[in-house]
């Protein structure tokens, strides 16, 4: 799929965070969107922003633990546009804290939103894209997904996790006409804890804006990439030696004042 004009895309996640600048980029491309979130007000606030500049915009509220909603949810963007021509993964739970604090129920819902939603949103989607024989997935992970993150270990559970099973996915289904792609971002700036107590992730491990977030989520559907890693340092090579040697990861973890910068954002949170 090399052209977003036209197209059908459902965004989880779509009404605050990475959501509405993701919904902004695709829409200028043209796309047709249907947005999905929890929050109805958040979500009528996108679409009216979007629909001031043409577009076509659906607001779709839904809570995406819920199977049954999720059922709903592509069923009523299918009777409404006819078909999903792009499916994007972007809602997501930043739970953060000790593991061992955290309530059970809190790590049961992160799986399911994170993990679970995407899994069964996909495969809603996947019958008609493979019908069709054209399609696109797109997962937005986290660089966490490559090197889990302390004190937020069930976060990168289920961004590795993400990863690995969009992946699988590909080569399972290569030459359907189906594609996966998988965004990596890194710690994004503007949004969430940054916007809120203004912290600042360490120099040596880097940041992103949504914006190219947004930029990166238009590139891997209209150039079919697979991945893309989206932060303002190189961090390739990183995960490469914390494959090669987890003891050497860990290390670059330590000195790269990560495990440090975590323990200091959750605390910050917690107060």
């Amino acid at each position: 799929m090399e052209k977003l004009n036209g197209k059908v895309v459902l965004l989880t996640g779509g009404s605050r965070g990475m959501g509405p600048i993701i919904a902004e980029a695709l829409a200028k491309r043209g796309a047709v969107l249907a947005l999905a979130a929890r929050s109805q007000r958040g979500l009528d606030d996108v679409a009216t922003h979007l629909r001031e500049f043409g577009a076509k915009a659906l607001a779709m509220p839904i809570d995406l633990r819920q199977s049954a909603q999720r059922e709903q949810l592509v069923a009523d963007v299918q009777r409404e546009y006819g078909r999903i021509d792009v499916l994007i993964n972007n809602a997501g739970l930043e739970t953060e804290g000790p593991f061992t604090e955290l309530p059970w129920t809190s790590i049961q819902e992160t799986i399911e939103v994170n993990l679970v939603a995407p899994m069964a949103l996909t495969r809603l989607v996947l019958p008609g894209m493979l019908e069709r024989k054209a399609g696109h997935i797109v997962n937005i992970a986290s660089i966490a997904a490559k090197s889990g993150a302390p004190y937020a270990a069930t976060y990168s559970g289920t961004k590795a996790g993400l990863a690995e099973w969009t992946r699988a996915l590909r080569l399972e289904l290569a030459n359907t006409g189906v594609q996966f792609s998988t965004i990596f971002p890194g710690y994004v700036r503007e949004v969430g804890m940054f916007a809120k107590f203004g912290v600042q992730p360490p120099w040596l491990v880097g940041s992103c804006a949504p914006s190219q977030v947004a930029k990166a989520v238009v590139q891997v559907i209209e150039k079919n990439r697979r991945e893309k890693i989206v932060n303002s340092r190189p961090l390739r090579y990183s995960f490469v030696a914390n494959e090669l040697s987890p003891t050497f990861g860990d290390w670059l973890m330590r000195i790269s004042g990560l495990v440090d910068f975590q323990r200091r954002k959750v605390g910050k949170r917690g107060g």
